[in-house]
């Protein structure tokens, strides 16, 4: 049943320097249109906004975020404002950037007692690391796809997944973490379907054409990651499988190249790394299998034999486990990308 009465949900959704301006004025556009946008598009009478949506900040002065997107916030933190929901876009951070002891104010008002109990509380980050009363720190969070690999500065209290669009801390779906880029599209429907209805979360849905990424994180993280270190045979190591991972000994031979023991050399790559050495010439294979699917119209089986693989089934069975995808989902679902460059250029009328 759709939400009745004159009252809106009022929703906090922070911002900060680091946040990212598409994921804080995209929630901010689609929540202001609940109730409203539908129904003029359809011819129906306007009524309010179910849900009012406000930028709130360290305070009240104008910055700019991510990009030099500028933001003009509607309150600040120091106002200690009352809201049925905060939301806490994503955060554009440099793979070594730590969080730790940044915007302590920002922290200790969502974080308090009281808050907590009374609020939901939504976030594109993981919000375990911000409970201090226990509240929510147990919360599990998703990890940002640029994280896919080891993360720099570990959140003991946060168990961080990369295969969900959306994680749940507890049955009541108060606390709920998102993972990044447009995975706000996926916490958006979830705000509206909780606080308004399903139906009218459907509505914004394909009045904004937003897609619910039920199949998860996998299919759009990149496997290969290339991780800061100074360990000179193991980035010898990684440069020569980026060349020679099709051969079908792969990691014999990059064993004698290093001219180092098997056993040191395997030691070595995974503290270096975070990754066995077997596992990364899987992943070397699988990123060009993704490719491959991705650009060309050969069969899996052509390109299980090209990356190195003899029997595809096998192959087929890694694929799936590491992208989240069978091999045919996959190509279904990033194939037109390629073929987009096939339509026509457009005319410039100057030049007519």
């Amino acid at each position: 049943m759709d939400r009745a009465g004159p009252t809106a949900v009022e929703a906090l959704i922070a911002a900060l320097p680091e946040t990212a301006g598409s994921a804080l004025y995209g929630m901010v556009d689609v929540l202001a249109a609940t109730g409203t946008l539908w129904r003029e598009l359809v011819g129906e009478a306007p009524t309010a906004s179910l849900i009012q949506p406000k930028i709130v900040a360290l305070s009240r002065e104008p910055f700019r975020c991510g990009h030099g997107i500028p933001v003009i916030p509607d309150v600040g933190v120091d106002e200690d404002p009352e809201a049925d929901i905060v939301v806490l876009p994503e955060l554009w951070l440099a793979p070594d950037d730590d969080m730790k002891g940044r915007y302590p104010e920002l922290l200790d008002w969502i974080s308090s007692p009281s808050w907590c109990r009374q609020h939901d509380l939504f976030g594109l980050l993981g919000c375990g690391p911000l409970g201090r009363d226990g509240s929510s720190e147990r919360a599990r969070g998703d990890v940002p796809l640029g994280l896919s690999g080891p993360l720099p500065h570990p959140l003991p209290d946060v168990q961080f997944r990369p295969e969900p669009n959306l994680v749940f801390a507890d049955r009541t779906g108060r606390i709920v973490t998102a993972g990044g880029t447009t995975s706000w599209h996926d916490l958006a429907i979830h705000i509206i379907a909780r606080h308004c209805s399903p139906g009218e979360a459907l509505r914004i849905a394909k009045v904004y054409l937003l897609k619910w990424h039920g199949e998860g994180q996998l299919p759009y993280a990149s496997l290969v990651r290339r991780q800061p270190h100074a360990d000179a045979v193991v980035r010898h190591a990684e440069d020569w499988l980026a060349q020679h991972f099709r051969e079908p000994h792969a990691v014999a031979a990059v064993v004698a190249v290093s001219g180092i023991p098997e056993r040191s050399l395997k030691r070595r790559f995974k503290a270096a790394t975070g990754s066995t050495l077997i596992g990364y010439v899987q992943n070397l294979r699988i990123e060009e299998a993704k490719r491959m699917l991705e650009t060309g119209h050969g069969s899996f089986e052509d390109a299980a034999a090209e990356v190195g693989y003899e029997n595809p089934a096998f192959f087929r069975r890694l694929f799936k486990r590491c992208t989240g995808l069978t091999p045919g989902e996959y190509r279904r679902m990033f194939r037109p990308f390629a073929t987009a460059t096939d339509l026509p250029a457009p005319v410039n009328p100057a030049a007519a």
